[in-house]
């Protein structure tokens, strides 16, 4: 006699299972999650920012210094769609937009590499939070690493130094998700 399968009886959700699926993980979900981008200029990275802000339901985007607004045509490429699902305001230099982010209530914890930076899994993200990111190139400017109350880095042991940015910020917003639902 043979083990039945265990893989035979799966299928992919139907889009009302996964609306009701996302509905009981919305329940579970009290805390605030903002997001504070900086000087990130690629559309197509904009994009994939914004949509995996949509999806870890951040409240409000705050974008600073040269960042590429959500209202750029090549933008809606990679966000599709998602940019009317979250708020968003340019909040002008890194100071200004972590003054506003405090104005809110909200810790604000940027992730980079930098000597005092703890691994993400250890990072203070409990509560209303703001993550801020950097740009493609330099990552969080001095000014925007003086203004956050805590610095985060993502652990890596490839051979590779850094993740493209919009990757980055979708392992940073998952976790912080990932800590609120283990809790």
């Amino acid at each position: 006699m043979s083990t039945p399968d265990p893989a035979q009886g799966r299928r992919q959700l139907r889009p009302t299972d996964v609306k009701r699926l996302n509905r009981d993980w919305r329940r579970r979900t009290g805390a605030r999650l903002d997001l504070l981008v900086e000087s990130v200029t690629q559309p197509f990275n904009m994009g994939s920012i914004i949509r995996s802000a949509a999806v870890f339901g951040v409240e409000h985007l705050w974008l600073a210094g040269n960042a590429t607004p959500p209202t750029h045509r090549n933008v809606a490429k990679t966000a599709l769609g998602t940019d009317r699902l979250v708020s968003w305001e340019h909040a002008g230099t890194a100071a200004e937009a972590a003054a506003a982010v405090r104005k809110e209530g909200l810790r604000l914890v940027a992730v980079e590499l930098t000597a005092d930076a703890v691994p993400l899994h250890e990072a203070p993200l409990d509560g209303d939070v703001c993550l801020a990111i950097g740009s493609e190139d330099h990552g969080c400017s001095p000014a925007l690493l003086t203004a956050a109350d805590a610095v985060t880095y993502i652990p890596q042991i490839g051979r590779v130094g850094s993740l493209n940015v919009a990757v980055a910020t979708a392992i940073a917003l998952a976790e912080a998700r990932r800590r609120e639902w283990s809790t």
